[in-house]
């Protein structure tokens, strides 16, 4: 199948699709919906929008992220993976976990990592998340994780969760064994989640 190439400038003026941004802005904003954010935030940067209106579409994702996570904490809820809005709001949540810990903000990082570890209902996932934390305890950087723990090129992304890493360099059993130590802490930071059952 060969993929045409998006006219960007055309795009720009074609009215229907313009409507259609509007809409969908409007029903993110009603429905307080992380999903329809990133459709929205796709679109714009697509037509190269300001970063004025990127910006005020990515803040609202995380907004409302943390505020979804933290009435999911509260209620001892999870977020499923099949639920496009769920999918959405761990994204979101993921990615300002990587982007704290590309910006060196380890504790940050690892407490993010840790809460999706609690909170994702998908084992796999949950794995991958653990070693995410893991890797950020044992101090190695975010440039090293990428480099030596991750192994990005095997990323299939026709799959829903392809924006989280999870493909790793050794199988993940092998890694949760390697950080032993680190799982361990990690189990004990979260047991504050679950006395609060």
């Amino acid at each position: 199948m060969q993929q045409q190439d998006i006219d960007i400038e055309a795009l720009k003026k074609d009215e229907d699709f313009l409507a259609n941004l509007k809409t969908i802005e409007k029903e993110m904003k009603s429905e307080n919906s992380i999903d329809k954010g990133y459709k929205l935030l796709g679109s714009k940067l697509a037509i190269e929008a300001s970063e004025d209106e990127i910006n005020d579409i990515f803040t609202f994702i995380v907004n409302v992220a943390f505020d979804r996570l933290a009435e999911y904490l509260t209620q001892h809820k999870s977020f499923s993976m099949s639920d496009p809005e769920e999918l959405a709001t761990a994204r979101a949540i993921y990615e300002h976990g990587i982007q704290r810990y590309s910006e060196n903000d380890k504790k940050g990082a690892k407490e993010i990592f840790l809460v999706l570890h609690h909170t994702i209902d998908d084992e796999e996932l949950k794995d991958s998340m653990m070693i995410h934390a893991c890797a950020v305890m044992a101090g190695n950087s975010f440039e090293e994780f990428i480099e030596n723990i991750a192994e990005t090129s095997a990323i299939d992304e026709t799959s829903p969760t392809a924006f989280f890493i999870q493909d790793f360099v050794q199988p993940k059993d092998i890694f949760l064994q390697m950080f032993g130590q680190y799982v361990k802490e990690g189990k004990e930071e979260l047991k504050v989640l679950e006395e609060k059952k």
